[in-house]
Formats: structure tokens, C-alpha cells, sequence
């Protein structure tokens, strides 16, 4: 179904992004990868085409940065400018901290990877879609923005803005046939939980240890089941959970094998 069509994917270089890039490989769509790390998109963009004969086009790119989304949206090759479909993936978290003891810098790169990378990257897309009249924009989202737990005030602000982005540009879009999905995981085991404690690895690890949490391909296979579905069907939106996991702070402790 996804033969030939063109998947641009966000923070593709690790985790979710990853994971997204090789099930839709494993269908057939070309793939333009996105992510600062150039020398992990070069890795992923072999390894795809040895497994897959997947075409790559590569983006090394802060999504942070509008003017840089727009000069690579805009430059893209001929070949490569229809996209169909848009993962917006790059995400992150810094901290556990109180808002009472915050640090800006965090606040800053979490608001502008979270919220404004991903309205860059939509702006510089979309109008295209929109023109050719076809395409579906899938936004990474979280628990997160359902819920808000200790600590993590800021980020699930962050992922509560995804959720009305996700709702807006659903009543921006309507009446053209370009679609709009939400993906919301809990509880997922990737680099997440390093890139929040700044490279904590010990302390990170001791997240996932209390019950079997989900894995990048889990999530890559819902974001795939979005874009699967017929043109007249949109999944508005999907929360994935691990079974363990009721809610963003409610789990079992079954602990990992």
C-alpha cells in the first residue's frame, strides 16, 4: 500500500524515529530522514537500502531551527518534493524538576523541539499536501499530554499543545483530503530517558525496570497502522499503553525478566 510513496520522518536518527524508518521501509515507501546526527542517518540510510532497497534521502537538521526546515523543505529534488506523508517524531524531555526550580534552558528546547520544531516542519509540508491534495501528517504525541505528573510540568505543557495542534490542524484540513493522526505512547523504552537526566545512563536504566514497557517498534507499527488505512479513514488519534501501565503514574510492578 505504501509502495513508492514518500515518508518524511523526524528524529530519525534513534528510538521511535528509527523504528518508524524500518517498518515503513519494510513497505516500500522512500523515506527522507531528518535529524541533527548526520553520521546515524548515514548508518540507517545503508543498513535500509541493504535489507530493503530502500531509497534514502537524508536531512541533517535541528527542527529547532525554522529557517534551516525551510531551505530543506524547499530543496528538496524534484523527485523527492511530493511528500505523502509526514512523521513528526523529533521529541524530547529535560528533567524532572519542579516549575519553582526550573531550568530555562530546558524550558527553551523542550518548547522549541516539542511544539515549534514540529509546527516548522507542518508549515513547510503542508502547503504542498494541501496543493496536490493528498497526504496525512502524523504527530508523535505522549501520556504525557493527557496527564500531568510530578515534575514533568513543563513537558506534558508541551504535549497538551501537541493535542490542540493535533485538533486545530484537523479543523484547518478539513475539506481537503490531506489527513491528520495523533500517536500518543506511554511508557516507552528508548534513549528518552538519557537525553532527560543529561546522559544519566545509570539513573535511566532504573526507569524501565519496574514493568515490560514498550518498545520503539511497538509505536512504529501503530504510526504505520495510521498511515495503512483507506484515504476516506482517519485515525484521529491513538494512546498505546504497556499492559502494565493504566496511567501515566498508575503501573504494576511486575518488574523485567
Amino acid at each position: 500500500m505504501l509502495k513508492d510513496t514518500i515518508t518524511l520522518i523526524t528524529g530519525a536518527s534513534a528510538g521511535i524515529g528509527t523504528a518508524c524508518a524500518e517498518a515503513f521501509a519494510r513497505e516500500g515507501s522512500r523515506l527522507i530522514l531528518a535529524a541533527r546526527r548526520a553520521d546515524r542517518l548515514d548508518d540507517l540510510a545503508t543498513r535500509l537500502h541493504d535489507e530493503h532497497g530502500t531509497a534514502c534521502h537524508l536531512l541533517p537538521l535541528d527542527v529547532r531551527d525554522r529557517e534551516a526546515v525551510a531551505a530543506a523543505v524547499a530543496g528538496l529534488p524534484d523527485s523527492w518534493r511530493n511528500i505523502d506523508i509526514l512523521v513528526n517524531n523529533a521529541g524530547l524531555s529535560r528533567g524532572l524538576d519542579k516549575v519553582q526550580d526550573g531550568d530555562a534552558t530546558d524550558w527553551n528546547e523542550m518548547i522549541d523541539t516539542n511544539i515549534k520544531g514540529l509546527l516548522w516542519m507542518s508549515r513547510a509540508v503542508l502547503p504542498g499536501m494541501i496543493a496536490r491534495d493528498r497526504g496525512h501528517v502524523i504527530n508523535l504525541g505522549s501520556v504525557a499530554g493527557h496527564q500531568v505528573y510530578p515534575g514533568g510540568g513543563v513537558y506534558c505543557a508541551t504535549k497538551f499543545a501537541v493535542q490542540a495542534l493535533n485538533q486545530g490542524l484537523r479543523l484547518d484540513l478539513l475539506g481537503t483530503r490531506v489527513r491528520c493522526s495523533a500517536v500518543d505512547p506511554g511508557m516507552v523504552e528508548t534513549e528518552f530517558s538519557e537525553v532527560r537526566f543529561h546522559g544519566d545512563t545509570a539513573r535511566a536504566a532504573g526507569v524501565y525496570q519496574a514493568f515490560p514497557p514498550l518498545q520503539a517498534r511497538d509505536v512504529a507499527e501503530t504510526v504505520l497502522f495510521c498511515a495503512t488505512r483507506p484515504p476516506h479513514v482517519n485515525i484521529q488519534e491513538i494512546l498505546v499503553m504497556p499492559t502494565d501501565q493504566a496511567a501515566v503514574y498508575a503501573s504494576f510492578p511486575r518488574g523485567v525478566d
